[in-house]
C-alpha cells in the first residue's frame, strides 16, 4: 500500500509543480521607482527630435539623408516593386492602423496567403529592433525589406527585376542618380532606400511623456500594469526602446501536464494538436524548427491584433494571460490582465514628425 501512496504522491507532485515556481511579493512602486526599473532594462523615450532621431537610428552602413528618406518612402508606398503592381510594401504595413494589416496572416501578390500562415509584425520602431522576421534571421530593416519583394507569395519580384523596372522609369533614374549616384540602381540600394525611410518610423505615447518625468501621463491602472511588467518579468525579454525585438527565445518556455490530462468521470490522456496554447495554423516553428520566435515589438500592441506568429489570439487580454502563464510560470488574475492591458495602450502612439516632409 505505501508503493502506491508514494507513486501517487509523486504523480500529484509533477501534476503541480508548475504551479509551484517561487515569486517573491509585489512591490509598490511610486513614479521614480518605475523609471529607475525601466531604465535597467533599457527602456527609453524616442526622442522627440531629428537630432536624437540620428542618435538613435543612424548607421555607417546606410547614413540617412533627406532625399534617401524621401526616395524610400516613395518606394515604400509604390506597387511598382510586385508582379502585378498591386502590392507596396505599405499593404500589409498600414502606418495609420499600428504598422501592420490587422490580418492573421499576411496577403499578397494575387491574393496569395503567406504558406505558414504568418501575420505582419509591425514596421512602426522596426529599426529598433536587433532581430527581424518571426525567425529572427536577419538584423537590420535594409535586410528585411529585400524578403518580401522577392516572396513569391508577397511581392514576387527577382532582384534583378525590381531593378530593371526601376531603372525604366526615368523619375526613379533622376532620384537614385541624386541618392546614390549615376548608374546606382541596384537591389541593395532599393533596400537601402526603404530602410532610411523605415528608419524614421518611430512613435511616442504616454509611455514616453512619463518616462521623461512626467507624472501624470500614466493613470494609476497603467502605473499598476507598468509594475507588474517590470517585477513579473515581462521587461526581461520586451526590453530595449522598441520595448521588444531585442531577442530570439523559446515560445512557450513552459508547459503543462493539465495541457494533456483531461478530467471528466475518469482521467483521460489526449496529445494537443499543437505545442502551444492555441492551434498552431501554418505550422511554422520558429527558427530552425525549434520553437524560438522574435520577441515582437509591444510598441502599439494595442492596435495590432491578432497576436502571436500566426495570428491565432485576438484579444489582447488573453494573449497577456497566456503569455503570464507559459513564459512566466505565474498566470495573472483577471484584474493583473486588466491593469497590464491598460498599460500596454500607454504603449501607442503616432509616427514622431522629424521634419524630413518639408524638405
Amino acid at each position: 500500500m505505501r508503493p502506491l501512496l508514494i507513486t501517487i504522491l509523486v504523480f500529484a507532485g509533477i501534476l503541480l509543480l508548475p504551479y509551484a515556481v517561487p515569486t517573491s511579493p509585489d512591490r509598490e512602486l511610486n513614479a521614480t521607482q518605475l523609471r529607475q526599473e525601466a531604465a535597467g532594462h533599457n527602456l527609453h523615450p524616442i526622442p522627440r527630435t531629428r537630432e536624437g532621431l540620428l542618435h538613435l537610428v543612424d548607421t555607417a552602413d546606410n547614413p540617412l539623408t533627406p532625399e534617401k528618406i524621401a526616395l524610400g518612402k516613395r518606394l515604400f508606398f509604390d506597387p511598382i516593386l510586385s508582379r502585378d503592381r498591386t502590392v507596396s510594401c505599405a499593404s500589409c504595413h498600414i502606418l495609420q492602423e499600428g504598422g501592420d494589416d490587422n490580418r492573421p496572416a499576411a496577403v499578397g501578390y494575387k491574393g496569395r496567403v503567406n504558406p505558414h500562415h504568418l501575420n505582419s509584425p509591425t514596421v512602426l520602431n522596426a529599426a529598433l529592433e536587433r532581430y527581424e522576421f518571426w525567425d529572427g534571421r536577419v538584423h537590420t530593416v535594409e535586410e528585411q525589406a529585400g524578403g518580401p519583394i522577392q516572396a513569391h507569395f508577397e511581392m514576387n519580384l527577382t532582384p534583378r527585376e525590381a531593378v530593371e523596372r526601376l531603372r525604366s522609369d526615368r523619375s526613379y533614374r533622376e532620384a537614385f542618380g541624386q541618392v546614390f549616384g549615376e548608374n546606382n540602381i541596384t537591389f541593395a540600394n532599393i533596400r537601402r532606400a526603404i530602410g532610411a525611410y523605415e528608419r524614421t518610423l518611430l512613435t511616442r505615447g504616454p509611455f514616453d511623456a512619463f518616462l521623461e518625468g512626467n507624472d501624470t501621463a500614466l493613470s494609476p491602472a497603467q502605473k499598476r500594469g507598468m509594475t507588474l511588467f517590470l517585477e513579473r518579468g515581462c521587461a526581461g525579454c520586451h526590453a530595449g526602446t522598441s520595448v521588444g525585438g531585442q531577442f530570439v527565445k523559446r515560445f512557450p518556455l513552459r508547459r503543462y501536464w493539465d495541457d494533456y490530462l483531461g478530467f471528466s468521470l475518469f482521467p483521460k490522456f489526449y496529445w494537443k494538436r499543437s505545442e502551444f496554447p492555441f492551434d498552431n495554423v501554418g505550422d511554422f516553428h520558429g527558427r530552425d524548427g525549434h520553437d524560438f520566435f522574435r520577441v515582437p515589438v509591444l510598441r502599439n500592441i494595442a492596435r495590432t491584433a491578432p497576436y502571436f506568429h500566426n495570428g491565432a489570439v485576438k484579444d489582447l487580454h488573453e494573449a497577456v494571460r497566456i503569455m503570464s502563464k507559459y513564459q512566466l510560470g505565474r498566470e495573472f488574475t483577471p484584474a493583473e490582465i486588466n491593469d497590464t492591458v491598460t498599460f500596454l495602450k500607454s504603449l501607442s502612439g503616432k509616427p514622431v514628425d522629424y521634419g524630413y516632409e518639408r524638405e
